[in-house]
């Protein structure tokens, strides 16, 4: 039974996960042959300060470019 696990930041909609866990499912399905109930998707969404790239969490990367575009307006 395949598992696809998703990891994202968190502020998707209900809808927008809903779409994501379908598109995969089908994709994965049709290029496997799987059938679509035999797949689980799970998705984790993981809040911004808990989430780094280069070090720096994205919830203070997206701090600084807001106020980046404080001073530039």
């Amino acid at each position: 039974m395949p598992f696809i696990n998703v990891k994202q930041l968190s502020g998707r909609t209900d809808e927008q996960n809903a779409e994501i866990s379908r598109e995969l499912t089908a994709t994965y399905a049709r290029v496997t042959g799987v059938k679509p109930e035999n797949i689980w998707v799970a998705i984790e969404e993981i809040p911004a300060k808990n989430w780094s790239a280069g070090g720096v969490t994205f919830a203070a990367k997206a701090e600084l470019a807001a106020k980046a575009g404080e001073q530039g307006a």
